[in-house]
């Protein structure tokens, strides 16, 4: 069953957990599993039926942008992780 690795600000959406083991053999299949299990995250990860734009995910250290994107394939023992860019600041 594939794992994914939730960061620290999305841990209070998905019940605190760090990881979460989700079923799918894709990409898009794990995140469904995820967000059907914490729905609060859905507005987090999703703008309607995409993937935001600012949310990255990384299979076994390989951005899925660079492999088939949200088809890539999974095997039971993958990671995913979900990392979301951070932007922001002041000026000097």
């Amino acid at each position: 069953m594939p794992t994914i690795r939730i960061p620290t600000p999305l841990r209070p959406y998905a019940g605190n957990n760090s990881a979460v083991s989700v079923t799918g053999n894709t990409v898009n299949a794990a995140l469904d599993s995820l967000t059907q299990q914490y729905p609060a995250l859905r507005q987090h990860l999703f703008d309607g039926d995409a993937l935001r734009s600012f949310v990255n995910v990384f299979l076994n250290q390989e951005d899925v942008r660079f492999l088939n994107g949200s088809q890539t394939t999974l095997a039971d023992n993958d990671t995913l992780i979900i990392i979301p860019s951070i932007a922001g600041g002041g000026t000097l």
